[in-house]
């Protein structure tokens, strides 16, 4: 019984230092998807360096406790499975959130953002929000926008005096 008692805790703690770790973490309802859903799922998630898993709510709930997330426990109810995110913030909700569009089945319960819970709607938001290089695409152009019309003006003055030294 010891034994068993000391994998419990471990799996506890395990499960407490990645909500500790994680930049972002996703509870979702998986409930109705089949076996190809899930393996695409967790495809598409690997592929973005995030850790999905299914653990025992029992344990989860006192995890949530030594992790300071208690507000998690009321959507720890039927089948959850869980996304870790150590390295992007942005990717877990994107990829659960467009899956979810995609498949009904699929119902996101709630998460943690930079260490506190996170409402649906936030989620939501934080799905819509472009990937990091859409925004530095978007930075990009704004910062050439400037040195784009001066070059436009400069040449536009260059030719001018060519026409009237002509």
């Amino acid at each position: 019984m010891s034994r068993t008692l000391e994998l419990k805790k471990q799996v506890v703690s395990e499960i407490s230092d990645k909500f500790k770790n994680s930049k972002s973490t996703i509870l979702v309802d998986y409930r109705g998807l089949d076996v190809e859903e899930v393996t695409e799922l967790r495809q598409q998630l690997r592929q973005a360096g995030i850790d999905f898993k299914v653990y025992k709510n029992t344990m989860t709930r006192r995890a949530t406790e030594e992790a300071g997330l208690e507000g998690l426990n009321e959507v720890l109810v039927g089948p959850t499975a869980i996304a870790f995110s150590e390295e992007d913030v942005v990717a877990p909700a994107k990829i659960l959130n467009n899956f979810a569009k995609e498949h009904e089945d699929l119902e996101i319960k709630g998460g943690v953002i930079e260490g506190n819970i996170a409402t649906l709607d936030q989620i939501k938001e934080l799905a819509d929000l472009p990937s990091y290089e859409g925004l530095l695409s978007m930075l990009l152009s704004v910062l050439q926008a400037p040195v784009r019309n001066f070059a436009y003006a400069t040449k536009a003055i260059a030719e001018q005096k060519e026409e009237e030294g002509a």
